[in-house]
């Protein structure tokens, strides 16, 4: 039997005449410009397209994570309330949990409302949290973080409290002024409960970076607490932190039982559920509408291929006659456009991580020029735009682009394909 004839070398699948007949169409020529402006457009949009989402995507990330952290940072991943008696047993209670395997400590507090008021008469709401010395030096966003004093010796001075940098600038305060407090639950007289109003020096002021806590939270000596809020000898919680927040569910059987008594348990899932499904939300839907842009960008894609089959008639009825099959001019025309769409989604994933990796520079510089403050701490909870960039969205994103370009070569190279060498003169 006759051996089969050799296949000449280079005629195979996406061979190097077909990948220099794709790189030949995608140069600009003089009378080819309209088509060269629509690929440099299709290109200019999925480059923008994809960096955008990649950008929108870390910053939400960065913002929810900053968010997460500073909020678990400041309140307990379980928070345990008595249900029947008085929680007025909070050492022994809390040195039980304190045993339980996973959490890291718990802390027994005094929670209370008050107006706060500076020394010039300026007031705002407040919460008071009355803590321990040596619980508030476990709570390491705040340990961490005082600007100014001290909490040397927090439990020694009753008449001292840490305050917030915000709620300083706000009230006109500074380290060394007297806040005075005002409850409405104050003492009883034969002529009613009258409000409690009191002074304290402020020991320390803090700033955990989350304007919400920063302008509002005040912590007092527990004791102190007791006495203010009339609940001498007795905690309101005591709010556990875990070494894993993620793992509460797995964790509350065990803290109910060390209690030893009827509470009722609530995570940090339960008290933040509205706030951060309402962020998941729109991040899902920020990505499908970025995603208009990408796909926006694959159309022109179309259009441009469209107007280069028409154009190129000639060439394809030359191509077709010298040899070439079917599959050869739909390969051709495939990576001509497939090119657009992986240098386009190169460069804006490129064009994103640069933009990711100074977006705090990139802010301060357009509040700079703009004159006005973007990204305005009191609006958006953090002092600074974060952004936080995830390997499996970042990949995502990418094979989301190249697959929508892919997919829009696919149309105009089947109508070149489908041409015969006869018909396709009839482009010219």
């Amino acid at each position: 039997m006759a051996k089969a004839a050799a296949k000449p070398a280079g005629a195979g699948p996406f061979s190097a005449f077909e990948r220099m007949v794709a790189w030949r169409y995608l140069r600009s020529r003089r009378k080819e410009t309209v088509i060269s402006v629509i690929a440099s457009m299709s290109f200019i949009g999925i480059m923008l397209g994809v960096a955008t989402l990649i950008i929108v995507m870390a910053v939400m990330n960065g913002f929810r994570g900053e968010l997460l952290s500073r909020i678990l940072g400041i309140n307990g991943h379980l928070i345990v309330q008595p249900v029947d008696t008085p929680l007025e047993d909070y050492d022994a209670v809390s040195g039980r949990i304190n045993g339980v395997a996973g959490v890291k400590y718990a802390i027994p507090l005094i929670d209370g409302q008050v107006l706060a008021q500076g020394e010039v008469g300026a007031g705002n709401g407040a919460l008071v949290r009355g803590i321990r010395g040596q619980d508030l030096g476990k709570i390491s966003l705040v340990a961490n973080n005082i600007k100014q004093g001290s909490l040397v010796g927090f439990d020694d001075n009753h008449e001292a409290v840490a305050i917030g940098s915000r709620m300083a600038d706000n009230l006109g305060l500074s380290l060394g002024n007297t806040i005075t407090l005002i409850s409405p639950e104050g003492d009883v007289t034969p002529m009613g409960t009258t409000p409690r109003m009191k002074g304290y020096k402020i020991a320390a002021i803090f700033e955990v970076g989350m304007s919400e806590y920063d302008a509002s939270i005040i912590y007092m000596p527990l004791s102190e607490a007791q006495l203010f809020f009339n609940m001498e000898g007795r905690a309101q919680t005591i709010e556990v932190f875990v070494d894993n927040p993620d793992a509460v569910d797995s964790l509350k059987p065990r803290v109910e039982e060390a209690t030893q008594r009827p509470v009722f348990i609530s995570d940090w899932r339960q008290r933040n559920q509205t706030f951060f499904s309402a962020l998941q939300v729109e991040r899902n839907v920020m990505f499908m509408i970025l995603t208009l842009i990408v796909l926006v960008a694959a159309l022109n894609i179309i259009s441009g291929l469209v107007m280069l089959v028409k154009d190129k008639g000639r060439d394809i009825a030359i191509l077709r006659t010298m040899g070439a099959t079917r599959g050869a001019v739909m390969r051709i025309f495939v990576m001509t456009g497939a090119a657009i769409g992986v240098t386009g989604t190169i460069a804006g994933v490129l064009l994103g991580i640069v933009v990711c990796l100074n977006v705090e520079s990139i802010r301060q510089f357009f509040s700079w020029v703009s004159g006005t403050v973007l990204f305005n701490p009191e609006l958006y909870f953090l002092s600074k735009l974060p952004a936080r960039m995830d390997f499996n969205e970042t990949v995502s994103v990418v094979i989301m682009a190249l697959t929508l370009s892919f997919l829009a070569t696919l149309f105009p190279a089947w109508r070149a394909a489908k041409l015969d060498p006869v018909e396709a003169l009839r482009y010219e």
